[in-house]
């Protein structure tokens, strides 16, 4: 059997392109299982993972459930904000604690960057991140770039734009990574506040106008906007944002081809993209959410073939 050369998922930085292909194919598999009538298998039945959000989180975090109760692992929810982190507990304190009850994978969510890293030096689980900041958010790229995958049976060559707010955007990293893995031709777009100065070191060009870059792409991936990651203004209001980055039906029908639209959610509608955009044929956000379970169902499968 193929393994993964990486015994956490930490960064999709970490991983090769057999990695990916591997996580892809066993991600189709899984995919022909939740769409069966009786939608578990008994993989790991004998393994335990904990899910440790240290953040808010709805779809990631019901999704990784779902994922680990569709193998048969027992799963132990930890939610930061009732806990004795509140009461100064370290994080490997807490974690340990944790594995103490016989653990075999730990999924977190933290807001500090690197968190995964650390952890995985200090404690004997494997790890998988599940969002470290406006770092990595690996699961995320992965479906992401599954869904374009399965939507034009290839991810090289294509153009994918991604267009928001990068400087704040775990999402935006992680799937430039996995983008340019797999032979993808990246673009950023968005207020030049909201471009990180490094972009351009990672092979990817910047547009700064979003008629123009969704003109050129196969498919545009909008990210929401940070709120909750801004310390001050990075442009005039929301809706000065919208009449620039927002795309709306009206714009998408104007272009001389037909794009494929993604978002990893939780979406504000009327800001970033229109709910006749968001709920259009051309989206394929629903299908994102649907392939995130296979994803995760993928990776924990891999990652607990590889626990001794």
């Amino acid at each position: 059997m193929s393994e993964l050369s990486v015994n956490h998922l930490l960064g999709i930085k970490y991983l090769n392109e057999n990695d990916m292909n591997l996580i892809f194919e066993t991600a189709d598999h899984f995919k022909e299982v939740i769409n069966r009538s009786i939608k578990k298998v008994p993989s790991l039945r004998d393994i335990t993972i904990a899910n440790l959000f240290f953040e808010n989180s709805t779809r990631t975090r019901l999704s990784f459930e779902l994922a680990e109760k569709r193998l048969s692992a027992d799963v132990i929810n930890f939610s930061a904000a009732s806990s004795s982190v509140k009461k100064g507990e370290t994080l490997i304190d807490t974690v340990n604690n944790i594995l103490s009850m016989k653990v075999d994978m730990v999924v977190m969510r933290h807001p500090n960057p690197g968190a995964g890293v650390f952890l995985s030096k200090n404690v004997k689980a494997s790890i998988v991140n599940a969002g470290d900041g406006a770092h990595e958010h690996p699961t995320q790229a992965l479906l992401d770039t599954y869904s374009i995958r399965e939507k034009f049976g290839d991810v090289a060559g294509k153009n994918v734009v991604i267009v928001g707010d990068i400087l704040h955007s775990r999402v935006a990293l992680s799937n430039i990574f996995a983008l340019k893995l797999l032979g993808a031709n990246v673009k950023v777009c968005g207020p030049k506040t909201l471009i990180p100065k490094f972009i351009e070191s990672l092979g990817v060009q910047v547009e700064t106008n979003l008629r123009t870059a969704l003109q050129w792409c196969d498919v545009a991936n909008m990210l929401r906007v940070q709120n909750e990651r801004m310390a001050i203004n990075y442009f005039p209001s929301t809706r000065e944002y919208t009449q620039q980055f927002g795309v709306n039906k009206m714009l998408l029908d104007s272009l001389d081809k037909e794009i494929v639209i993604m978002h990893p959610g939780p979406i504000n509608r009327g800001v970033e993209i229109t709910s006749d955009v968001a709920d259009s044929k051309q989206s394929i956000i629903l299908d994102q959410v649907e392939n995130g379970v296979a994803i995760r169902m993928a990776v924990i499968y891999l990652l607990a073939s590889k626990i001794k």
